[in-house]
């Protein structure tokens, strides 16, 4: 009798009380956690899609499946999983070499590779489109090749370039730091050539680490704004981006469809994302059996 008055009590209960009590019952460090995910993170997010749900279902595909909208989603995912690709081959080989040799001026050497995360992406935008003009250092001597950079889709390319370098270099280095060199030595003493030795015994425990920085590049060439719209023309169906498609159609007072461009980008973004995850949880499985 008692046990079935407390299932009824129980059940009585709503679930919000519950999981509040739980909250509150959780160590201070999970509370503040929690909190800081849900005001930073969670509520703004959340205020994202509810304002693109107050729209029809067929105006939200309508906006977000025009060839306008379209062509900004290839500009920008294509063009950043390609700068972050690069990245993660020349981001690697050049922390292989910040960690494995000294020379002559390292240490100005180390702290400009930092640069692009302390100079305003405004800045780095007019830099770029500087140097990569046609008149400019590098753009004079690609000019007479028919190359051209600033204003055009490769300039988007360079400028997301530019920007995601640091994520692989640094995110890469710790690891390189922390890996026995004797190890090396081992497969050497074994025969194996230096190629076969990076190949077989570096990469495989360094390319989760690698996807990492790749991951984290990307996401920052995506939501890049500053420095692109400055080295690009924006011209639509050629180099637009879909983060100047947003605040083309915000100055409009367009702010639906400002709302669901941004809910596409959110969403592309989360399961390029997650795809990434997968293979670096895929990478440390293969790495350990």
């Amino acid at each position: 009798m008692k046990a079935s008055m407390t299932l009824e009590t129980n059940r009585k209960v709503p679930f919000w009380k519950v999981f509040i009590d739980n909250v509150i019952h959780l160590p201070w460090t999970w509370r503040i956690t929690i909190a800081y995910l849900t005001f930073m993170l969670l509520m703004p997010i959340t205020a994202l899609f509810l304002k693109a749900s107050t729209l029809p279902t067929a105006e939200f595909w309508e906006i977000a499946t025009s060839p306008l909208a379209l062509a900004t989603y290839n500009v920008t995912f294509i063009t950043a999983i390609l700068a972050a690709l690069l990245n993660g081959v020349f981001g690697t080989l050049i922390a292989w070499v910040l960690v494995r040799y000294d020379f002559p001026l390292k240490k100005i050497f180390d702290a400009t590779v930092d640069l692009p995360f302390a100079l305003p992406t405004a800045v780095a935008g007019l830099t770029l489109a500087t140097v990569y003009s046609e008149n400019g250092w590098i753009g004079s001597f690609l000019a007479p090749l028919g190359i051209k950079l600033s204003f055009t889709r490769a300039g988007v390319w360079v400028a997301m370039i530019f920007i995601s370098l640091p994520f692989v270099i640094r995110t890469v280095e710790p690891v390189l730091q922390e890996m026995e060199h004797d190890v090396e030595e081992a497969a050497w003493s074994l025969g194996a050539s230096q190629w076969e030795t990076f190949w077989k015994v570096i990469l495989p425990p360094l390319f989760p680490t690698i996807l990492t920085g790749v991951a984290l590049g990307f996401s920052r060439a995506v939501g890049e704004y500053g420095s692109i719209v400055i080295i690009s023309s924006n011209t639509p169906f050629q180099d637009l981006i879909a983060p100047v498609l947003i605040f083309q159609r915000l100055e409009q007072y367009d702010y639906a469809g400002a709302t669901v461009i941004g809910v596409v980008l959110l969403l592309i973004s989360l399961v390029l994302l997650l795809g990434i995850n997968f293979l670096q949880a895929w990478s440390r499985r293969y790495d350990n059996r």
